[in-house]
């Protein structure tokens, strides 16, 4: 527990209802770049705004939530991916140790097993990656394969994305087959460059905040650091904003280890696969994206040795039954549209780090002179 000033002790539990109301507001409900964020998850809560610094401080201070930052929309910032690895059981551990503390540019990384042996379930270490744009995602993957020992590596590109959120503790309540009242829409990916300036500004922006720096007037100091005035600095996150590459400010809870209080917040972390017919994906996408339940829906190539699987999607819980009656849902709804699977699959998650991925090409070069000197040695 947190205290008050008063003594009285802060409710620090996700469970507790004033934290759920604000962590239902503040996961994925603040869309782009706001100029007042906390004042917006008061407004959307009904929980006052020194109550929400108070709590979300307290969150972040014991591990409930993992951090807060406001997020990139970085599928327009970089080449990214999502990879999946084969590597020797035993080298998988250490694998997954390197991608996630050593590799600033693998974000996910989680290992994964399927029910029965079917296609693909020899890749078990599965990560994003990003790099900057103009940069090569097969040369870093080729890098990693000599870093980490690994076997081989199939990459994953977004060629479209139905679904992208969090809110955890929304999706708790959800029922399955809930659904928006019309397909998800397709958004697509495309690199947008960006000049010297704006590069400053969003490198201090998607910082992650401290616990001294969630207060009402958040932006101040990232715009000293930048260098510029608040106003100026405002004025450009909004054109930022307008070129599609902010994400949402958000707060990110610990969802896959037991937090301070021995709370879960999820434990069971599926990665769903369907492969439909060339010409049927964008279709199929937005029926299967069109569920509340789900965090992330992709249209991604996974190709012959995941039996062509094309579109893939995430969802959590806290009971693995109650997360396939989910996807039992989404298939029948599928079926309903007239839309043909031809093959289906779950990829369960266990061990699971989640850091942002680096995508400055500064920092990009640098570590990659440091990694292929250290392997000419």
């Amino acid at each position: 527990m947190i205290t008050h000033t008063s003594s009285e002790p802060i409710p620090t539990a996700h469970t507790d209802p004033i934290n759920s109301r604000i962590l239902s507001a503040s996961e994925d409900r603040i869309q782009g770049f706001c100029v007042d964020p906390f004042g917006e998850v008061s407004r959307l809560s009904g929980v006052p705004v020194p109550m929400v610094l108070e709590r979300i401080r307290a969150m972040l201070e014991v591990g409930v939530i993992r951090r807060v930052r406001q997020t990139l929309l970085a599928t327009n910032l970089a080449e990214g991916a999502l990879v999946a690895w084969k590597v020797a059981p035993e080298r998988l551990d250490a694998v997954f140790d390197f991608m996630f503390r050593e590799d600033p540019f693998s974000g996910h990384v989680v290992i994964r097993s399927t029910d029965a042996a079917t296609p693909g379930a020899e890749y078990r270490l599965w990560t994003t990656l990003k790099v900057p744009a103009g940069l090569s995602l097969e040369d870093h993957c080729q890098l990693l394969l000599r870093l980490t020992g690994s076997e081989k590596f199939r990459i994953m590109r977004a060629k479209g994305i139905f679904a992208l959120g969090v809110g955890h503790i929304r999706r708790k309540v959800i029922e399955p087959g809930e659904k928006a009242e019309a397909p998800a829409q397709m958004m697509h990916t495309a690199v947008i460059h960006l000049n010297e300036l704006e590069w400053r500004v969003l490198t201090v922006l998607k910082r992650e905040l401290d616990p001294s720096e969630i207060i009402s007037d958040v932006w101040a100091r990232r715009a000293a650091e930048a260098g510029l005035d608040l106003e100026t600095f405002i004025s450009i996150c909004h054109q930022l904003d307008a070129k599609k590459v902010i994400g949402r400010f958000s707060t990110f809870l610990e969802h896959v280890k037991p937090t301070a209080t021995g709370e879960r917040v999820t434990r069971f972390n599926a990665l769903f696969h369907w492969a439909v017919p060339p010409g049927w994906e964008e279709k199929a996408g937005g029926e299967v994206g069109r569920h509340f339940i789900l965090t992330h829906c992709y249209w991604r190539e996974a190709g012959p040795e995941f039996n062509n699987v094309n579109i893939m999607a995430v969802a959590h819980g806290t009971e693995k039954e109650r997360v396939l009656a989910h996807k039992q849902a989404i298939d029948a709804h599928l079926r309903v549209q007239g839309i043909p699977v031809t093959y289906t699959n779950v990829f369960w998650g266990g061990r699971s780090e989640i850091k942002p991925s680096e995508i400055s090409p500064i920092i990009y070069r640098e570590w990659r002179a440091e990694r292929e000197k250290a392997l000419a040695q």
